[in-house]
C-alpha cells in the first residue's frame, strides 16, 4: 500500500490554477506571502518560479504582504485559507485600506457546490471581506479566471490604491483550464497605475496662492510615498522657498539636513518633541498645501495644530479626502507626484520673489528651532541611566543610520520614538509605521516583508515588549526563510501605552498592563536568530553593529525603564509653546 506522505511528484498540469499562476507572473509577480493554501494554486505558482515567503499567522502574512507593497512598489499578493484563516486578514487588509496599499488576497473558498450546505469551514467571505477592501469577488468560471485577475490589479492599484480580495473555490482551482475569450498581454503590477494630474486651473491658483502668502506651509502625509513623489516635492519646497512638514507617515519626504525640513508635526508637540518649536510654521500659517495627508486625528494632534483661518490646497488622489476635516478653497485632484511635476514648471515661472526674499529669515527661525530642541534631548539621548531610556536606543541608532537603510516600527510608543528621534538621510528614505489603525505587533512581520522587497542596507524594526508578544512565532519564519532583519525590542516590562494612558485619565490602571519577565533573546536565539540583552546603555552600539554585519536576523532586547514617555501632546497639557 502507498503511504500518503510518499512524494510522487506534482501529478495536476494545465489546471486553473496553472492559468491563474501564469497571470500573476505576467503582472511580474514574483513574490507571494502564504502557508500552502490554496495549495493547488501554491503548487503551481511555486513550479512557474514565483517563490512563496511563507508565514506562521495570516494576519502576519497580511502585513508582510503590506510592507512589501510599500517597498517594491507592486501589489503585493497574500493567501489564506476559508474560514478562521482568512478571517485573520481582515485586520491587515483593514491597514492596507486606511492607507491606500494594494494588496491582492487570494483566499480559497468551498466547493462551488458546497455552499450553504455547513460545509467545513464555509463562511460569507464576501461580506466580511467588503468593509476592507475595495472590491471582492468569487470566481466561479475557469473562463474568467484572466478577466477577474486583471480586475483585481486594476483594482487595487488605480485611483486610491488598496486591497482587494478573489475567493477560489478549491473545485475551481483543479479544473482543466479554458482558453480565455481573447489573449490578455498588458502587464497591470505597479502602482500608482494611472498618474492624472490635477486641473490646470487648480494648480495655477495653488502656486499664485503659495506665491503670495506671507507665512505658507506645506504639509504631507504618506500619500507622497504610496505616489513616489517625494523627490517631486522636494524640488518644489524648492522652487517655492516653502518650509515642508510632514505626518507621522510621511516621514521620509524629504531629508533632515534640507534647510526648509520641519521634519515630523503631528502629534508630539510636547517636551522633548521634535516639532515643539517650529509648531508656529503650521499653527500661524496663512496658506496650507497637504500633500497625500488625510488630516488624520494622530497627523493634526486631533484637529487641533492646523490654522482655522488659513486658506487650505489639497492635493490628493481621492477626492472624497480632498476638504474632509479642513475646508480646501483649492481642490487638486490627482496623483501627487504628475501635480507636483506640473506644479513645479508653473513655479518656474511664477512670481517667487517674496517667497525668496523671506527664505533666509526662515531658515533661520528652521535653525534656531532644530538647535532648542537638539538642546533640550541632549540630556536624554546621552543618558546612561540604567534601565536603559528608548532615546538612548535611539541616539545610537541615528549615529549608525545609513540613507539606504529602512526603518519599520510597531504602533504605539515604537512609532513615536522613531518619528521624533531618527533623522531622514535623503528624500524617500523609508520609515514604515502601521499608522492606519494603529495595531500592535505588526512591526517585525511589515519589517520582514519589507525586506523581501528590498534587499538594500540594512532593515531596522523597533517594537515594544507587549506589541511583540503577538508574533514571536514569525522569528522562525525569518530563520527558515533567511530573512535579515535587526530587530530592537523595548522591555519595560508593561503595556506602555495602555498604563500610562490610564493612570492619567483615571487615575489607576488595569491588571492586565504587566508582564512577567520574559528573556527573549533567548526565544530568538531558540528560533535560529541571533539574540542578546543589553543592560548597560555603552553596549548599544556594539549590539546594533554586530546585528548589522551579521548574515542573519538578529533580536536586541534593550532592558528599559518603564518611566518613559514620548512628547505626545495628550502627556503634556503645558505643550503650548
Amino acid at each position: 500500500m502507498t503511504s500518503p506522505l510518499t512524494d510522487t511528484g506534482f501529478t495536476k498540469q494545465g489546471t486553473v490554477a496553472h492559468v491563474l499562476a501564469n497571470a500573476l507572473k505576467k503582472h511580474g509577480i514574483t513574490h507571494f506571502f502564504g502557508q500552502s493554501l490554496p495549495s493547488m494554486f501554491v503548487l503551481a505558482a511555486e513550479q512557474a518560479g514565483i517563490k512563496q515567503v511563507s508565514y506562521r499567522t495570516e494576519n502576519a502574512g497580511g502585513y508582510m504582504a503590506d510592507a512589501y507593497a510599500r517597498m517594491s512598489n507592486k501589489p503585493a499578493i497574500v493567501t489564506a485559507q476559508n474560514g478562521p484563516a482568512a478571517a485573520l486578514l481582515v485586520a491587515p487588509l483593514a491597514e492596507a485600506q486606511k492607507v491606500s496599499i494594494p494588496v491582492i488576497a487570494l483566499i480559497q473558498d468551498v466547493n462551488r457546490d458546497q455552499h450553504d450546505k455547513n460545509a467545513f469551514q464555509d463562511l460569507n467571505h464576501i461580506a466580511m471581506l467588503e468593509s476592507v477592501c475595495k472590491w471582492v469577488r468569487r470566481i466561479d468560471l475557469a473562463s474568467r479566471v484572466e478577466d477577474y485577475i486583471d480586475q483585481a490589479f486594476v483594482a487595487a492599484t488605480s485611483g486610491r490604491p488598496g486591497p482587494v480580495a478573489l475567493l477560489l473555490p478549491a473545485d475551481l482551482l483543479q479544473e482543466a483550464a479554458v482558453p480565455a475569450p481573447f489573449k490578455r498581454t498588458v502587464a497591470l503590477g505597479r502602482f500608482p497605475l494611472d498618474r492624472p494630474a490635477a486641473n490646470p486651473q487648480a494648480m495655477e491658483q495653488a502656486v499664485a496662492l503659495l506665491a503670495s502668502a506671507r507665512r505658507p506651509v506645506i504639509v504631507s502625509g504618506g500619500g507622497v510615498h504610496v505616489s513616489q513623489a517625494a523627490q517631486e516635492l522636494t524640488d518644489f519646497v524648492d522652487a517655492m522657498s516653502i518650509p515642508l512638514a510632514t505626518t507621522n507617515m510621511g516621514k521620509g519626504a524629504i531629508a533632515d539636513n534640507h534647510e526648509l525640513a520641519l521634519g515630523v508635526i503631528a502629534n508630539c508637540l510636547g517636551p522633548n518633541g521634535s516639532g515643539r518649536y517650529l509648531k508656529p510654521f503650521i499653527s500661524e500659517a496663512d496658506v496650507v498645501l497637504l500633500v497625500g495627508n488625510r488630516t488624520n486625528q494622530n497627523g493634526t494632534d486631533s484637529w487641533a495644530l492646523y490654522p482655522k483661518d488659513a486658506v487650505y490646497i489639497h492635493l490628493d488622489i481621492d477626492p472624497q479626502e480632498i476638504g474632509r476635516n479642513y475646508e480646501a478653497q483649492v481642490r487638486l485632484v490627482g496623483d501627487a507626484k504628475a501635480t507636483l511635476q506640473a506644479m513645479l514648471q508653473l513655479a518656474k515661472t511664477a512670481d517667487t520673489s517674496a517667497r525668496k526674499a523671506a527664505r533666509k529669515d526662515v531658515v533661520a527661525a528652521i535653525s534656531r528651532g532644530r538647535d532648542r530642541h537638539q538642546s533640550e534631548v541632549a540630556p536624554l539621548l546621552q543618558s546612561n541611566e540604567a534601565p536603559i531610556r528608548p532615546e538612548r536606543i535611539m541616539a545610537e541608532l541615528d549615529a549608525l543610520l545609513g540613507e539606504d537603510d529602512t526603518v519599520v516600527a510597531d504602533a504605539s510608543y515604537s512609532t513615536l520614538w522613531v518619528t521624533n528621534y531618527l533623522k531622514v538621510r535623503k528624500s524617500g528614505q523609508r520609515f514604515l509605521t502601521p499608522r492606519g489603525l494603529a495595531g500592535l505587533g505588526w512591526g517585525m512581520p511589515m519589517a520582514m516583508g519589507a525586506r523581501v522587497a528590498n534587499d538594500g542596507g540594512t532593515t531596522y524594526c523597533l517594537v515594544g515588549d507587549g506589541g511583540f508578544g503577538h508574533v514571536w512565532s514569525e522569528m522562525e519564519t525569518a530563520a527558515r526563510m533567511g530573512i535579515k532583519v535587526v530587530t530592537i525590542l523595548i522591555n519595560n516590562g508593561i503595556l506602555g501605552y495602555q498604563k500610562h494612558a490610564e493612570c492619567l485619565k483615571y487615575g489607576s490602571h488595569t491588571s492586565a498592563v504587566h508582564f512577567a519577565p520574559v528573556d527573549h533573546a533567548a526565544v530568538a536565539r531558540a528560533a535560529g536568530l541571533n539574540g542578546v540583552r543589553v543592560t548597560d546603555p555603552a553596549m548599544i552600539r556594539e549590539a546594533l553593529q554586530q546585528a548589522a554585519q551579521s548574515d542573519k536576523g538578529s533580536l536586541i532586547e534593550v532592558m528599559c525603564t518603564d518611566q518613559a514617555y514620548p512628547p505626545i501632546t495628550f502627556y503634556s497639557p503645558d505643550a503650548a509653546v
